[in-house]
């Protein structure tokens, strides 16, 4: 594809995750990756190196970027503090942006992001990957049409190993890890950084939360509790209660001490006519349902749910289309409005309503 149909895209953020993106993109036809962008500029010109992208468009500021290299959206996959200022310096620019989760670190910033996005009309989606299993799709639908009845209880789980195995690295000598484990970094944690996930996860289909009651645990993890210039102080488990608009009552917990598990999430929905669960374990095109005759045999039938695009390629498509797609700023500040009330209710010992 040539000329206007090529979707420029630069890459902000040139970490771990940043190749992940670079090559979801390279992968789409029409699409070029055009800029990186680090505050370390060995990193940003050997991720440039990487992905074939020009020497001199390799930059240590975003602002710098934006004024000499046309592109037409950004990726962005910056630490979390750095997700507001980086996405609206690229809105008022007229990008379209794809900003990795946490959207922000606090609702406001989140709400100003959506606003900011919305008043400018571009293509904005927050990088909550587990919507590119299209078992949790189906299940909103089926929720929309009534399949199970009326909610009424759910609950939810995201399990990690990180701090007892060493499946993703030895987090005590890694940055990358360290930095995540560090509320004075900027990081909400476990909770902020894969309970983002599971409570969007449990709470699409089903939809909005009225109350939340949450405790958060730290746990000492090196002498004082500090690796160098990292105090480890950021939530290491969470337990979630859960009130929905529609009265059900939900359960989630996550944790990064879950001896046994890579990268576990499931999700089960109770109605008062049937059933659903999902474990993304075993597939994320399949969930199973409980409903009609099965429901007094206690049984389980399992469903097909074909595959849905993913979120990079639904960001390009939207951008092509000239209009939006789920999830959405707008979605990713929701999400972070119930990551606000776990820390506040945490804090206060108290559920907090929303």
């Amino acid at each position: 594809m040539k000329g206007h149909n090529v979707i420029r895209i630069a890459i902000v953020g040139t970490g771990g995750m940043a190749h992940a993106h670079a090559k979801s993109f390279r992968d789409i036809r029409g699409c070029k990756l055009v800029a990186a962008v680090d505050i370390q500029p060995d990193r940003a010109r050997d991720f440039a190196r990487r992905w074939g992208i020009p020497a001199r468009w390799a930059f240590t500021g975003v602002n710098d970027m934006l004024g000499s290299v046309p592109c037409d959206a950004v990726s962005i996959v910056a630490s979390d503090p750095a997700h507001a200022p980086l996405s609206l310096a690229c809105i008022a620019a007229g990008k379209h942006v794809l900003c990795e989760k946490p959207l922000a670190t606090h609702y406001a910033d989140a709400h100003r992001m959506a606003e900011a996005a919305r008043k400018k009309g571009v293509v904005n989606m927050v990088n909550l990957s587990y919507r590119n299993a299209s078992a949790i799709h189906k299940a909103a639908r089926l929720l929309r049409d009534g399949a199970i009845g009326r909610v009424m209880h759910f609950d939810a789980s995201y399990l990690q190993s990180w701090l007892v195995s060493n499946t993703w690295g030895d987090w005590r000598t890694s940055e990358g890890f360290l930095w995540r484990l560090s509320s004075r970094n900027g990081c909400k944690g476990t909770l902020g950084d894969i309970g983002v996930h599971i409570l969007d996860l449990a709470t699409y289909p089903i939809g909005e939360v009225a109350s939340v009651h949450c405790r958060l645990k730290n746990f000492p993890k090196a002498k004082g509790n500090r690796i160098g210039k990292y105090p480890l102080d950021a939530n290491d488990s969470a337990v979630i209660t859960l009130e929905m608009a529609n009265g059900a009552l939900g359960a989630v917990h996550t944790t990064r001490w879950a001896t046994g598990y890579a990268n576990s999430l499931q999700l089960r929905i109770f109605g008062d006519a049937g059933a659903i669960r999902i474990d993304l374990d075993k597939s994320y095109t399949q969930l199973d349902i409980c409903r009609g005759r099965d429901v007094n045999r206690h049984a389980w039938k399992t469903i097909a749910c074909p595959p849905t695009p993913t979120i990079y390629q639904r960001f390009i498509r939207s951008i092509r289309r000239g209009r939006g797609d789920q999830p959405d700023f707008a979605r990713g500040a929701a999400v972070q409005r119930i990551l606000d009330a776990c820390m506040a209710s945490d804090a206060k010992g108290a559920a907090v309503k929303l």
